[in-house]
């Protein structure tokens, strides 16, 4: 007998290989890296208009999105990938019946050190007060070169039914 395919977790897709997604053990709940990537059609998430209304008004409220394509350009990528990855993870951490203040830490993954500050105010609205993380430089990223960060994050269950 073949043992199951990848899960597909919601709307989210299934994972890009034969791994799981989360998986729970006692009271922690680890999450595979997450990227950018739109399940749909396996396009690397680069630009605003690929964000919802809700996400582009947030981001605008950090000075980003601004509608002009000289500055747009150039921050979308790495800004836009920011805001799918944080949110894709709050979903995950929902649907296993906890919260993104039950996230204990995260490691994060860059092809770009440089934009480290932009994810960073973006990870500031999802993660108000700190988090315990790690910052990594990497050479590339899969499935796609264009992707420009990954994040993994481990929740403590227990934390949700205090």
């Amino acid at each position: 007998m073949n043992p199951p395919g990848p899960p597909i977790v919601d709307g989210l897709g299934k994972p890009l290989a034969r791994y799981a997604a989360s998986r729970r053990f006692g009271d922690f709940l680890f999450l595979s890296g997450v990227v950018a990537v739109d399940p749909r059609d396996g396009e690397v998430i680069e630009r605003y208009d690929q964000l919802s209304q809700a996400a582009k008004a947030s981001l605008q409220n950090l000075g980003y999105c601004t509608g002009q394509a000289s500055v747009d350009v150039f921050e979308a990528p790495i800004v836009a990938q920011s805001w799918i990855v944080l949110e894709r993870i709050r979903e995950l951490v929902e649907l296993e019946g906890a919260r993104l203040e039950d996230v204990s830490r995260l490691v994060q993954y860059f092809t770009r050190l440089s934009d480290y500050p932009a994810y960073n105010r973006v990870r500031q609205i999802f993660f108000p007060a700190p988090v315990v993380s790690t910052v990594v430089g990497v050479a590339a990223l899969l499935p796609d070169p264009r992707v420009r960060v990954e994040v993994e994050a481990t929740v403590w269950m227990a934390a949700s039914l205090r």
